[in-house]
């Protein structure tokens, strides 16, 4: 098990043949449009966690792209809503296809109003994620141990998660209705670039 940090791209083919990988990302701030995409972790759930420490001058990352893209590879995302947003901003790309456990968690854990990954994560895989750097700089020149240690963590139990809340959501009889959701989370996010951030739309008023 080892954190790798990559500056500005992940290597070629570093996830060649897998199906799926954890992704999340670090920004400077929560709000698309004024906070910049700082950094990208990955992991295809074998221990290891990759860290693109993004070039914010150009952006220019084809080996991510590529794999963020790829219709053969399932991107699992904690709240992927945001992620995809700040990629297609910063990045230029449509993040496809994907799954979100916390879509999956509010699915299927019903039983509860606690779906944050640290909530989820706790209860599913027995791990307790700690969020110290949550709020640190993500922007520096240079990332502590501490930062690519946090941000390893928020990928690397994304596969089991996955496969527990799977579960529930076949045992709930609402696995169908969970990849609906998944299909439509990319164009969920766009309605967020596109400024209805805060409205719902399929709401009465």
């Amino acid at each position: 098990m080892a954190n790798h940090l990559h500056k500005g791209d992940l290597p070629a083919d570093l996830f060649q043949g897998v199906d799926a990988v954890a992704v999340d990302s670090e920004t400077m701030g929560l709000r698309l449009g004024r906070d910049p995409l700082c950094v990208v972790q990955i992991s295809a759930g074998d221990g290891d966690a990759h860290l693109v420490q993004l070039d914010r001058a150009t952006y220019d990352a084809p080996n991510l792209k590529a794999l963020l893209t790829n219709p053969a590879v399932t991107k699992i995302f904690h709240f992927g809503r945001f992620d995809i947003a700040m990629f297609h901003l910063h990045l230029g790309v449509m993040t496809a296809p994907v799954y979100c456990t916390k879509i999956a968690s509010k699915l299927a854990r019903t039983y509860t109003d606690r779906h944050g990954l640290k909530d989820v994560t706790r209860e599913m895989v027995g791990v307790d994620l700690s969020k110290a750097q949550q709020s640190s700089d993500w922007g520096a020149a240079a990332l502590s141990e501490d930062q690519v240690a946090y941000a390893a963590s928020d990928v690397l139990h994304l596969h089991a998660v996955r496969t527990r809340l799977d579960a529930m959501l076949v045992r709930e009889g609402r696995d169908a209705l969970a990849r609906a959701c998944f299909d439509f989370l990319p164009h969920r996010a766009l309605l967020d670039v596109a400024g209805w951030e805060e409205s719902d739309i399929f709401a009465h008023t």
